[in-house]
């Protein structure tokens, strides 16, 4: 299992649920959730998530994302 955290700057709910609903959709995903004061950092636990795929996704989609943090989980 790994732990993805993706910091993203969005403006609106909208984007928000649009980076949920693209980090979702990615396969090996099996929860995603949102974390931080201002609920910018996209936490994805799954298995054989291609991290650098759904970033680069969420660049495209959204605007501004970068990868923090790719951790093994037990």
């Amino acid at each position: 299992m790994q732990k993805i955290v993706i910091r993203v700057h969005h403006n609106c709910k909208k984007c928000q649920s649009k980076a949920l609903m693209i980090a979702a959709m990615s396969t090996g995903v099996n929860s995603v959730a949102l974390e931080g004061e201002k609920k910018d950092k996209v936490v994805i636990i799954g298995e054989a998530v291609d991290a650098a795929g759904i970033t680069s996704l969420l660049r495209k989609k959204v605007g501004h994302a970068s990868l923090e943090l790719v951790d093994e989980v037990k």
